[in-house]
């Protein structure tokens, strides 16, 4: 994002001219994340080809709970809705919704949860035409696994009938939901932003490390620290970089991991940064890793390539795909630290001999992911929707 997208305005919607899409969305700018820039992303687009956009999200951040958040806010042309809530973060309660898609022309929902049931349980109320897409529906842990099922066979099964499509954004979210949304279901893989890292990672080898997103235990930050605790055994010039926003992990909790291995030195913890500041960290790497036990597409990865790193995955559904269709893309298993440090020195040779090709392979491997046919795909899907 430049500078000027993320200045945000006070000043009314413009009267209204062309039809409103309503996105609703638990997490939304000021906060910063994959969901978050798929957001924003595809409301830019609908923007540009005439649509009005409004985002109705919660009023507080999972991230920074305490920071006070505007009810009514401009970004550009996209007006922002903030709404109250109660109950977890994973299934916010937030009835007010109700309230801001009276003059919707096409309600868009993303990812599986309290706006995707309640907006399906009242369409009789309501009345409008909706989609949702899936982000990786709510199968993040294997936690309450058989209860998750059951919810997934009854009320996701009902609500998913209640919208006229839903959108998988992956191949492996088009085969969870498959059963249970056979008819209305299509596919749009999620387009990433091919130009906040472009080129940005280091034209030399290095044996550097990045790692970018939130600090939550899904995300495995401590198989990362230990498989460089294991590649320092043998080369202590292995560093680390985890950057991202502090969730149900902080870098507390991360410096503490890092000090008991023993690599607090080699270990760098970045919170809140801007893309550019994330940019000149990628500068100094020539691998990204995540060890991550779940992901809904992979779109971190996606945007690490762009920058020509080297991506290093562990092997879930999402990252699986990924590989099957790059071969750039490198898989490790992070829960046995030893063998991804193996995998990780093996890369390592790898760069040393053929490192300029390695890095424009990457970059050239993403293309297809840009958001100029994603944001086509969809608004065609619109425009089906509205007819």
């Amino acid at each position: 994002m430049s500078a000027r997208d993320l200045e945000p305005q006070t000043n009314e919607p413009a009267a209204a001219q062309g039809r409103l899409v309503v996105h609703v969305v638990r997490q939304f700018w000021p906060n910063r994340g994959g969901l978050e820039d798929v957001v924003l992303n595809l409301c830019r687009r609908a923007v540009d080809a005439g649509y009005r956009i409004r985002v109705v999200t919660l009023n507080s951040l999972f991230s920074d709970p305490e920071r006070a958040l505007a009810a009514r806010e401009m970004l550009g042309d996209i007006e922002i809705v903030r709404i109250p809530w109660r109950g977890s973060s994973r299934y916010p309660i937030a009835p007010s919704v109700l309230d801001h898609i009276r003059d919707a022309d096409l309600v868009h929902v993303h990812a599986i949860d309290f706006f995707f049931d309640f907006l399906a349980l009242t369409k009789a109320l309501h009345r409008k035409p909706m989609i949702a897409t899936t982000h990786g529906g709510f199968f993040h842990t294997k936690k309450f696994a058989a209860i998750k099922s059951i919810w997934f066979n009854t009320l996701t099964r009902f609500s998913s009938s209640r919208y006229r499509y839903i959108v998988g954004c992956s191949r492996s979210d088009m085969d969870m939901f498959a059963p249970v949304a056979r008819r209305n279901l299509r596919l749009i893989e999620n387009g990433a932003d091919l130009y906040k890292f472009a080129d940005r990672s280091s034209a030399l080898p290095r044996k550097t490390i990045v790692s970018i997103g939130r600090f939550s235990v899904n995300k495995r930050l401590d198989l990362l620290i230990e498989t460089l605790a294991v590649l320092r055994r043998s080369d202590p010039s292995w560093t680390l970089d985890i950057v991202g926003l502090n969730s149900d992990l902080t870098a507390r909790d991360l410096e503490d991991s890092a000090s008991s291995l023993g690599v607090r030195d080699a270990v760098h913890l970045h919170v809140g940064l801007t893309n550019e500041a994330v940019a000149e960290i990628i500068g100094r790497a020539s691998i990204f890793a995540s060890a991550s036990n779940y992901e809904g597409f992979g779109l971190v990865a996606i945007e690490a390539m762009s920058a020509g790193l080297i991506p290093v995955l562990q092997p879930n559904a999402a990252y699986e795909a990924l590989a099957k269709r790059h071969d750039i893309v490198r898989l490790a298993d992070f829960s046995a630290p030893a063998a991804a440090a193996h995998t990780l020195e093996s890369i390592w040779t790898d760069l040393q001999k053929d490192g300029a090709r390695l890095r424009q392979e990457a970059m050239a491997q993403v293309a297809p992911y840009s958001w100029t046919s994603v944001a086509r795909d969809y608004l065609d899907l619109y425009e089906r929707a509205l007819s």
